[in-house]
């Protein structure tokens, strides 16, 4: 039911047909559960080194809503950035803080706790940091997604190379 909200959510921001049409070509085969104890963990090659991640629903690199989690180690900052479409990001575990611009400032961002949500819309600009504790996000957002550095030299894709 959760997941069908957000969806509509994210819908209701993007008012077009196509968003609808690529709401309803998701589908999951089987009944699935996601618990925190049995997701794979992957590294987070598009965020800063220390990031993990795990796909639950669709695919971030094809037209359509996906699901992801993300973990972030403590004291852990993302620089400024946007992304290409809507995104809805719940904590679910520690805290995350949130602020918009194009400068990273905790002192003008809020901290959201476990069970607190955000919808950041297309193109707009913000950063991310965690406090004391590893925190675990849900995001959900439409593909193909991306993140673009509001700094090219804080894009961790550009150092690997």
């Amino acid at each position: 039911m959760r997941f069908f909200l957000m969806a509509a959510m994210i819908l209701s921001f993007t008012g077009s047909a196509l968003a609808q049409d690529k709401i309803e070509r998701m589908s999951a085969e089987t009944m699935q559960s996601f618990t925190a104890d049995k997701i794979r963990w992957n590294d987070e090659p598009i965020l800063p080194k220390g990031a993990k991640s795990a796909l639950l629903v669709g695919d971030p690199a094809r037209a359509g809503v996906f699901i992801a989690w993300l973990k972030f180690p403590p004291n852990y900052p993302i620089p400024p950035h946007t992304h290409p479409f809507t995104e809805v990001v719940t904590v679910l575990k520690g805290k995350l803080g949130n602020g918009m611009g194009g400068t990273f400032d905790t002192a003008n961002g809020e901290v959201l706790n476990a069970g607190d949500s955000f919808v950041l819309p297309t193109g707009h600009s913000h950063y991310v940091w965690t406090t004391d504790e590893e925190t675990i996000v849900e995001l959900i957002a439409t593909g193909p997604w991306d993140i673009t550095y509001i700094n090219p030299e804080d894009d961790p894709r550009k150092k690997a190379k």
